[in-house]
């Protein structure tokens, strides 16, 4: 009795520091909810994908109460309310450019392009990051994507949308824009398949087909756990139907396992192909400035480095405002940096190649333009790009930078002024002086086309909070496969599984049930 006493007391100490003895004393693992500190190795620290001492259910019940059972906390409240106001803003100045038309924009002749197509192009990079997380690392068998890419795949589909507005917007008759698709109409028309308009509209339609099956197919297993743990009627009932009867037997899995895979194949050449064509919109001009070959690589890396920097930029905020620091850990956020620094330097050589070859063609059109974007009247534009992309980047070198949380938003934030400004230099400054000086012009946008901009960071801002709201940013089913490797390193695996085996109420629940881990 003494010794059980003992025994009793030194867990109960254990857990109020947020530390329990893993089953057969194999070790000391963290309590759920309490990240372990980093594990020295040599003279480097390394962090783990998820942290030790969850379990199958305490994972289910974490990332499930911030939908069921979590209050409409004030700061989401507030967020909504600021990404509602920005989202009127967008639907005024939709209003008015439909009813007086895009001459309240400030394009002009030679300036046919101004911030919509700057818009269009840097909302589709952004949404490159979450199709990479989702595919291309699944295919490779990388851990680390799994408490990220719910939450990317989602930021893929909102800022398509975002980036799908514009085009339409760009017609100006907007009331024949199914005039794009290739569809039998009374007047016999046809798509000009040459145009890059129309490559834009398959591309786009594609990549958002696609990225909205994948996501959405990757849901249903957490769908089913939310039904299972759900008090509301109502929320039982939505969900239920959106799990499609998922009840995690064998059959189901297999065959979500093969479908899975199925769209990660199909969706990673979309990485590759649709900024490529995208990059077509300029390469297949005449513009100075445009017609390079070097535009669709350089466009992807530029997309991917866009994209995972925004990933960073919703991550960071979301694991301590939801208190994921234990699932979405370090070790998320300094493979991001990692990625960032990479794409960043591929971007920054495409940025030093087409200063090389502006001169090195002896094109004299070519030369001007690149002397134009280095001193002309957008000549800061120009340099700040380079400082944004090329230079802030570089801190991404140093391990004690890509571990330090502000100093990773910081950058993620002036990556992501950089991309946007990289695109402005690409289409205003090489449009507003083109071959004849008679035609040049300046071009300078206006309220209307900063409301539209700002209006859809609002719209994708309030998408963003409530997906969170009401479904899970994390997956479930795919954490859940990650607590067998460190429950089991740390000893833990049969708590592991008897937690699994019953619901938030008690319930057995098939959606929850998961293999018993081999023993050690």
């Amino acid at each position: 009795m003494a010794k059980k006493a003992r025994a009793i007391n030194a867990s109960a100490q254990a857990a109020s520091a947020g530390t329990l003895t893993a089953p057969g004393g194999t070790g000391i693992v963290p309590a759920p909810g309490h990240a372990a500190p980093p594990v020295p190795v040599g003279d480097e620290e390394t962090f783990a994908i998820i942290e030790p001492g969850h379990t199958y259910g305490s994972i289910s019940q974490k990332i499930s109460e911030i939908i069921l059972h979590g209050n409409l906390w004030t700061g989401w409240l507030v967020g909504l309310a600021m990404t509602v106001s920005l989202l009127l803003l967008m639907l005024t100045a939709l209003s008015m450019v439909i009813l007086q038309g895009v001459g309240m924009w400030g394009i002009n002749i030679p300036v046919g392009w101004g911030f919509d197509i700057i818009s269009f192009v840097w909302w589709i990079g952004i949404g490159h990051a979450g199709t990479l997380i989702s595919a291309i690392l699944l295919l490779f068998h990388q851990n680390w994507r799994t408490s990220i890419n719910r939450f990317a795949e989602a930021m893929t589909i909102f800022a398509v949308m975002c980036a799908g507005m514009y085009p339409l917007l760009h017609l100006g008759r907007h009331q024949y824009a199914y005039w794009m698709f290739p569809v039998p109409n009374t007047m016999q028309l046809w798509p000009q398949f040459r145009s890059p308009l129309i490559w834009d509209v398959f591309a786009v339609s594609t990549y958002f087909t696609v990225s909205a099956t994948f996501w959405y197919v990757g849901l249903i297993p957490d769908l089913a756990t939310l039904r299972d743990r759900a008090t509301n009627r109502f929320a039982k009932i939505i969900y239920g139907v959106f799990a499609l009867g998922w009840r995690g037997s064998a059959k189901h899995w297999h065959r979500y396992t093969a479908i899975y895979l199925l769209l990660a194949a199909i969706s990673t050449p979309l990485v590759l192909s649709v900024h490529s064509v995208i990059s077509f919109d300029f390469s297949v001009g005449i513009v100075p400035g445009w017609h390079s070959t070097i535009f669709p690589p350089y466009f992807v890396a530029g997309a991917i480095f866009a994209g995972f920097a925004f990933v960073l930029i919703l991550a960071i905020p979301m694991r301590a405002l939801c208190n994921l620091r234990d699932v979405i850990t370090m070790k998320h956020l300094e493979n991001c940096g990692k990625v960032m620094l990479a794409t960043g330097m591929v971007v920054f050589y495409g940025y030093l190649m087409e200063l090389f070859m502006g001169y090195f063609s002896r094109n004299t059109y070519e030369q001007y333009m690149t002397t134009n974007r280095m001193v002309g009247p957008y000549g800061p534009s120009y340099w700040a790009l380079f400082f944004c992309n090329g230079f802030a980047p570089q801190i991404l070198w140093f391990r004690k930078m890509r571990t330090n949380i502000p100093c990773l938003f910081i950058v993620s934030l002036i990556v992501s002024v950089g991309m946007f400004l990289e695109r402005f230099v690409i289409i205003v400054v090489s449009l507003h002086r083109d071959y004849l000086p008679a035609a040049w012009g300046m071009y300078y946008p206006t309220f209307w086309d900063w409301a539209q901009f700002i209006g859809s960071i609002g719209l994708f801002s309030t998408l963003f909070l409530l997906f969170v709201r009401v479904l899970p940013s994390i997956s479930m089913a795919e954490v859940r496969e990650l607590v067998h490797h460190e429950g089991h390193t740390a000893g833990a695996g049969e708590v592991a599984y008897e937690e699994a085996e019953t619901s938030g109420d008690g319930q057995t629940t098939g959606s929850n049930l998961k293999p018993r881990p081999a023993q050690a």
